[in-house]
């Protein structure tokens, strides 16, 4: 399931570096909407792009989330690749819709269609591990949060109430 997915170093200096004054990330509404999608189709491109058999591949998705989603996101693969299971296909997103914001566009909501009918995960003989009662769409209500300037998805849940047709 890759609602998680269906569904990581700190050096030392030696002096502390100036820390910068906290500014507006977003001017409206409307460009928070727009960077939480931008974040939204890169890290289902990430997702895309991950070779279970290469962990250095995980690092551009677990860079695109945070707390809790990371933290699952980063168990689900390490999972993935201990089991020797791959990746086939594409996930794509096909809808995108802002609800909401707070904050100062700190957490953007929004609900996001994925359809994940031309992706698979597959065993090493090449058999689907996915469930054959996986829907092709999955209706999400993602939760975005502003971290080191950046939107990052922090939370992510199947929402029978986003139309992900018509």
């Amino acid at each position: 399931m890759m609602v998680s997915i269906v569904g990581m170093l700190a050096g030392c200096a030696p002096t502390p570096e100036p820390t910068p004054t906290p500014t507006a990330a977003f001017a409206s509404e409307e460009e928070a909407f727009a960077a939480a999608e931008e974040t939204y189709r890169a890290y289902t491109d990430a997702l895309n792009a991950v070779d279970l058999d290469d962990p250095a591949t995980f690092e551009p998705v677990f860079d695109l989330t945070s707390g809790d989603f990371e933290a699952a996101d980063r168990r689900t693969l390490s999972e993935l690749h201990a089991e020797k299971y791959a990746f086939r296909g594409q996930m794509t997103v096909v809808r995108f819709h802002g609800i909401s914001s707070r904050s100062s566009f700190e957490q953007v909501e929004a609900s996001v269609c994925v359809d994940v009918s031309g992706s698979d995960v597959v065993d090493q003989s090449g058999n689907s591990v996915t469930s054959p009662d996986r829907p092709d769409m999955n209706p999400l209500r993602v939760t975005f949060v502003l971290s080191d300037g950046r939107l990052r998805v922090d939370r992510a849940d199947r929402d029978p109430g986003t139309a992900c047709s018509g």
